[in-house]
């Protein structure tokens, strides 16, 4: 027998943070190029955005080194990691800073819109359309221009204990 509980919203973070928390994510490595430099970083607030034209939208921290890539290059590529995220959480995660490789020991193809991790089980090429301030993060709307996806491969979700931190 189910039983029919009331159930109140609340305003106070302590109640928004585990609800926002279980809103599932994946994860992938956004990198970007512009004159010469090129960087990657992690990242899980990815979503589609639209049908037509097939885009997706990244929020992004303004002070990440990827941010003045994209913002010279106006495009950046993002590559979806598979179901195993342990070598590329744990090369990524720690960040780079601008002036460092952020690629050493990573197998990577060139592409005009950033490094194609080949470890990784999707690619979509995206060029930036519009940006929007979102508080502590910026959120980029992006049309995906070209992508590859491997076919059977599945790629990595999850679920955060609270949507408070990352």
């Amino acid at each position: 027998m189910m039983v029919d509980l009331k159930r109140e919203l609340s305003s106070k973070k302590d109640c928004i943070g585990p609800a926002l928390g279980r809103i599932p994510s994946g994860c992938s490595i956004l990198t970007a190029s512009h004159q010469g430099q090129s960087t990657g970083m992690l990242v899980s607030w990815v979503q589609q955005a639209a049908f037509e034209p097939l885009s997706l939208t990244v929020c992004l921290r303004p002070e990440r080194p990827a941010v003045a890539l994209i913002t010279g290059s106006g495009k950046f590529l993002l590559n979806v990691i598979g179901s195993d995220p342990g070598p590329m959480f744990k090369h990524f995660g720690k960040g780079f800073g601008p002036n460092d490789d952020a690629f050493v020991g990573v197998a990577v193809q060139e592409s005009a819109y950033g490094p194609l991790i080949e470890d990784c089980i999707a690619h979509l090429a995206c060029e930036v359309r519009s940006k929007v301030s979102a508080g502590d993060h910026d959120l980029y709307l992006a049309e995906i221009h070209s992508a590859w996806s491997a076919v059977s491969a599945e790629s990595y979700t999850h679920t955060r204990t609270t949507g408070l931190g990352y």
